[in-house]
């Protein structure tokens, strides 16, 4: 009997035909059992796209910085020449941002990311109905890059927070936002990993969600959904030199300081009061350490919650409510995700492998409570931001040890700062003859400082004083 000869070509394309047929069939049967009791139609994607796009926002920032005047403006020979007066040679021009959110409340409350609001002067939001309303700023976490905005509004679409902790990798999932003005995009993807962490030089997030629906710049602040129409992940970062990776916040974290933002303005997040590292393999047998995981304390911070209960330079915390801590990143995510006045029972093996319990009622961070009010009364008054001196920043400034203060983050354009020649990244050492060690000693400095203020500052190599009156 003679045989049939099979075109290789036609084999191919039935083979991949057959497995778009059943990757369809998959991603169909995957939504009709996650919708519960909704009806979708021919095309489910659509349906959830259809049912929350009108509570996803999209944000446009304006923010006015200085721009020289002259292109010679930073010449080095110049600014050594002419010093500070140079920043009188320069004009406001307004630096304009793209953005996404989304609205939580029906009263107009929406969650996007910090970096999308931060330093704005004015924001607008976009409703995909094509009204725009002026928002205002109500609170910002930079620690988790979330920030809540608020528009005027009454019985606005709302989309419902779902549960992060239960999302699985290999999950569908679908972003909406308005990556590079284009309002409204809509990709889809699966969750590649959970858990990620992202090192950079002034900025790094433990326990990321990982997706490779595509993320673009303007999406930040948009909802990672599932497939119930519910925000698992907030779009917060790509990797710029890479396709298909995108990171977004786990809703849950949001959760944890959604009601605080709204509420105080800020978070009252749990502070611990150590430095810790990870344990190496050396420091175990040299120290007599039985285990593989934890974070050693490197140093206590004087004063902390962790000096009041005992605990020591060189202990290794290897639980946190009686689940293990696998490193120093990990003991942090769980400390972050408590709040001022909780209770911890920590788990530490000492030198020689002596094991101890120890419970802990976590602070406030230093400078987020008392003081923070003429802090921030003061600071809008001189017209800066200001933000601790990290270990990334004394490394790239090369400041000498004995510099110590709190680095200028932001001038606001036409302020007092602006006219005495302050900039974004100086270092503020001294108040009125007070010297500034963090932001603690420097909450406390400025309330003495009424009427005549005189600062020092750092900046590049050297020290110099400006004066101003509040």
């Amino acid at each position: 009997m003679k045989k049939l000869a099979v075109n290789p070509l036609r084999k191919t394309l039935i083979a991949v035909l057959t497995v778009l047929l059943l990757t369809f069939v998959s991603l169909t049967s995957a939504l009709a059992s996650s919708s519960g009791s909704d009806v979708f139609t021919g095309n489910p994607i659509a349906d959830i796209v259809e049912k929350t796009s009108p509570a996803v926002v999209n944000i446009d920032t304006k923010t006015m910085v200085r721009q020289p005047l002259s292109p010679f403006a930073n010449d080095p020979f110049l600014r050594e020449f002419l010093g500070d007066q140079l920043e009188h040679f320069t004009r406001l021009v307004p630096m304009k941002g793209k953005g996404s959110g989304f609205i939580v409340s029906k009263d107009g409350y929406i969650l996007t990311n910090n970096h999308v609001v931060a330093g704005a002067d004015e924001i607008t939001v976009s409703m995909s109905d094509g009204k725009t309303y002026p928002a205002k700023i109500i609170g910002t976490d930079p620690s988790y890059d979330l920030a809540v905005i608020k528009i005027e509004g009454e019985n606005l679409p709302v989309l419902p927070l779902g549960d992060s902790d239960k999302v699985r990798v290999g999950e569908w999932v679908i972003a909406i936002g308005n990556p590079f003005g284009f309002e409204s995009t809509v990709t889809v993807g699966v969750v590649s990993a959970k858990n990620r962490s992202i090192r950079a030089r002034d900025f790094s997030f433990d326990g990321f969600l990982q997706t490779d629906a595509a993320i673009n710049p303007g999406n930040s602040g948009g909802p990672l959904l599932n497939l119930k129409g519910e925000v698992i992940g907030i779009n917060t970062a790509i990797i710029p030199y890479a396709q298909g990776i995108g990171f977004a916040v786990p809703v849950n974290m949001a959760k944890q300081v959604l009601d605080d933002l709204v509420k105080y303005g800020r978070v009252k997040r749990g502070y611990l009061g150590v430095y810790v590292q990870p344990l190496t393999k050396e420091f175990a047998d040299v120290y007599g350490i039985k285990s593989e995981n934890g974070a050693v304390v490197a140093d206590v911070v004087p004063g902390s919650p962790a000096e009041k209960a005992g605990l020591m330079r060189g202990d290794v915390i290897v639980e946190v409510d009686g689940k293990k801590v696998e490193d120093d990143l990990d003991l942090t995510m769980k400390i972050r995700s408590h709040l001022a006045g909780d209770k911890v029972n920590l788990k530490i093996l000492r030198r020689g492998g002596i094991e101890r319990k120890v419970r802990v009622v976590l602070g406030s961070i230093p400078g987020s409570e008392g003081g923070r009010k003429s802090l921030s009364e003061h600071l809008k008054k001189i017209g800066i931001k200001v933000e601790p001196v990290s270990d990334a920043v004394r490394k790239q400034k090369d400041l000498p040890p004995s510099i110590t203060g709190v680095m200028i983050s932001e001038v606001a354009p036409g302020s007092v700062a602006d006219g005495v020649g302050l900039r974004s990244g100086d270092i503020i050492v001294e108040v009125n003859g007070n010297k500034v060690e963090d932001i603690d000693s420097f909450v406390r400095s400025l309330p003495k400082a009424e009427g005549p203020v005189v600062l020092a500052v750092w900046r590049d190599g050297r020290v110099f004083y400006v004066s101003f009156r509040l």
